[in-house]
């Protein structure tokens, strides 16, 4: 019987239940001191013809007003994202604490940033630290590989700036994790990027994949990024391959596994241990549908996705449209959906669709083996990676089943390595 799309009653819940999900908003826009020749975001000025000014102080307080009354959950966290969020200045942010604050009716809220580092001062961390935000700082790894992709408008290297952020951080004791991309430059990286983030003080990794559809633009051939199928784009030639992406992950895997469990957390071996055990993924593109997570630009226009800032994912605006009403419409209901829905056969008969369900829809973009649309062009670096990790998975399982550490694992982890060794072949599933 050929596949259908439904509607499942968990969709028909999630439709009609109180609202619950979070909000990204970039302050800036897409304004920011660097130009990372992988972003995604850096063209969207290009949708307000090159002209984002700072978030007006009015549609602050309607932004913070709006987002903690909508949201169900009785702790709100704000997400500031870019470009670059520092660029609104202190002073912005000072008014959105006050702002939060006046309208929390009971409420616990929480901040999260992004930043490059940049602009990081002493009086940034003292308000970083005094307000218990959650700072992410965007560093790739050792210098040469960061700065390849992370430079200036200038050109110039970030590298050495954004090491002083960390330390200044580090001293002032500010709460950060960090994000790193994965590109083709990190292949075969994998245990040095780890090592270096470590020696950093990181304890908390985000490692997403560069991958992305580009057209180059003007005589000096800049990439500009664009969504995949778009006339005359091509694969980003920063792009990481699906089986460097699997190997880097498992060679990561290898050494966290030995000796890092419960010290050191790597956001998708969370996630991959969550899927496991049936609890929800704390991730967007590792659940069955999505459409929980607006994207909120600069003068209050909302997307449907950070990732889909695009003027046909456009839900409205905060100036004039509720919240509430976006995140309910049929058009983001539809989006959320589609997400399971959009998938090829060929993934849902996957054994591994109940850890990976297709991963994020901006990387699907190859056909099945069937013809079908839609296939994740990292499906084969997702396979690898979950059929390696999955004896130390069910074993973390059980474990947490027993109402014992995850980090029990280590030892048998280690008993495992060894045993492989003396039988001369491999622990995991590659």
């Amino acid at each position: 019987m050929p596949y259908k799309p439904a509607i499942t009653y968990a969709d028909a819940l999630r439709y009609s239940a109180p609202a619950d999900f979070s909000t990204m908003v970039k302050p800036v826009g897409s304004a920011c001191n660097l130009a990372c020749r992988y972003c995604y975001y850096l063209d969207k000025a290009e949708l307000y013809n090159r002209r984002q000014p700072k978030m007006s102080a009015e549609l602050l307080e309607r932004y913070v007003e709006r987002y903690i009354a909508s949201c169900s959950s009785p702790v709100v966290t704000f997400v500031w994202h870019g470009g670059e969020p520092l660029l609104a200045g202190l002073d912005f942010f000072r008014l959105a604490m006050k702002l939060q604050r006046q309208y929390a009716c009971g409420k616990k809220i929480e901040n999260a940033l992004q930043t490059n580092g940049l602009l990081v001062t002493q009086e940034w961390c003292k308000f970083f630290r005094s307000h218990s935000f959650l700072v992410g700082i965007s560093i790739d790894g050792p210098k040469d590989i960061h700065d390849a992709h992370r430079r200036t408008h200038g050109d110039r290297p970030s590298f050495d700036r954004v090491m002083q952020a960390v330390e200044l951080m580090s001293r002032l004791r500010v709460e950060y994790n960090t994000l790193s991309v994965v590109s083709n430059l990190s292949e075969g990286r994998g245990v040095e990027v780890y090592r270096f983030l470590k020696s950093i003080g990181s304890r908390f990794m985000q490692l997403l994949p560069a991958l992305e559809h580009t057209v180059s633009v003007g005589e000096g051939g800049r990439e500009a990024i664009v969504a995949p199928g778009a006339e005359g784009s091509h694969l980003a030639p920063w792009s990481v391959s699906a089986k460097g992406f699997g190997e880097f992950m498992c060679d990561i895997f290898d050494e966290w596994v030995l000796s890092d469990v419960g010290r050191y957390y790597v956001q998708l071996f969370d996630v991959a241990l969550a899927q496991w055990v049936g609890a929800p993924p704390g991730l967007c593109s590792f659940a069955e549908t999505c459409g929980s997570a607006l994207a909120v630009e600069h003068n209050g226009d909302v997307y449907s996705c950070d990732h889909f800032v695009y003027p046909e994912r456009k839900l409205g605006n905060l100036q004039h449209d509720d919240l509430t009403a976006m995140l309910a419409s049929p058009q983001q209901f539809k989006f959320g959906v589609d997400k399971r829905n959009g998938l090829p056969r060929e993934c849902l008969r996957c054994r591994y669709y109940f850890a990976c369900r297709g991963e994020c829809p901006k990387h699907r973009f190859e056909l099945s083996a069937d013809g079908e649309k839609n296939k994740n062009a990292l499906c084969e670096g997702y396979r690898m990676f979950f059929a390696h990790v999955e004896p130390y998975m069910l074993h973390m399982a059980t474990l947490l089943s027993r109402e014992q550490a995850p980090a029990l694992v280590m030892p048998w982890a280690q008993a495992r390595a060894d045993e492989a060794r003396r039988a001369g072949g491999k622990t995991g599933g590659r």
